[in-house]
């Protein structure tokens, strides 16, 4: 008999090799990681294999009762590529596997404008809004080879890049610390109809909670975040599944707006 090595390396080579063969994957590809600490050391093997630079990196939320089995409420994944959403009507092309998972997220885009204190592991909400010097609107483009990443559970979603494949930056927040954007309604729309609607006041110390666990995260995890890098902060209306051909648009209060066509993921 076989025996399948279930190594960290070997799991997260199994999962690249599907994103380059834009293929698809119907179960997760060995044990599913029965801790978080232990899916992201998956994350950091295929990081590593990857050796593309990091633009980024994505927080999503783990919801309860998730959120005390796996004791956290956020989780984190890396980001390879962006595109410019203009506020024009101007839609860019992000690819998406038509055989896995995909789907577009209205989020709120923080920028690092400094690299977190070397040694310090723990933030304040105001420490973190020091450390951040734009926010913007955009899409996170979700998507993985694994199409039932998300109810597979929060170990799946940390192993593949935190269900990443791209982000979508749309216009810039002037005065983003008065702005009050946090409280501001968000619409999400696939092909011109409504999906979602959400404020990120609602989730746990809002946007800039996410960026504090990103950075408390990372101190643990020994990575150290780079100014320009971006914090994709959460999906403010929800998780909606898309397809490739259809048109994603993510409306922020009543001035912002940026959208993107899924498009179907090439072999590399």
């Amino acid at each position: 008999m076989t025996l399948i090595s279930d190594a960290p390396a070997d799991i997260a080579g199994r999962f690249l090799a599907a994103r380059r063969a834009a293929s698809g994957l119907t179960d997760y590809p060995g044990i599913l990681p029965d801790t978080l600490d232990a899916a992201y050391r998956v994350q950091d093997e295929a990081i590593a294999a990857w050796n593309k630079p990091i633009i980024g990196w994505k927080v999503g939320r783990i919801n309860a009762p998730l959120d005390d089995v796996y004791g956290a409420d956020r989780l984190a994944g890396p980001i390879f590529a962006s595109e410019l959403g203009g506020t024009d009507g101007a839609a860019p092309s992000m690819p998406v596997f038509a055989e896995g998972f995909a789907a577009g997220e209205a989020e709120f885009l923080l920028r690092i404008g400094r690299t977190p204190p070397q040694g310090q592991s723990r933030f304040t909400l105001q420490e973190t809004a020091d450390l951040i010097d734009a926010v913007h609107v955009g899409i996170e483009v979700a998507s993985s080879p694994l199409e039932p990443i998300n109810r597979i559970g929060p170990p799946a979603v940390i192993s593949d890049f935190g269900n990443n494949n791209g982000l979508v930056i749309g216009a810039e927040i002037p005065n983003w610390r008065s702005s009050g954007f946090e409280s501001w309604e968000v619409e999400t729309f696939i092909d011109g109809i409504s999906v979602g609607t959400g404020k990120a006041v609602n989730f746990p110390s809002g946007a800039v909670g996410a960026a504090r666990f990103l950075f408390e995260l990372m101190a643990k995890r020994g990575i150290a975040l780079q100014p320009g890098q971006w914090i994709s902060s959460g999906a403010v209306s929800g998780v909606h599944d898309a397809r490739p051909g259809q048109r994603v648009e993510a409306r922020f209060g009543s001035d912002y707006k940026v959208e993107c066509t899924l498009t179907e993921v090439m072999p590399d």
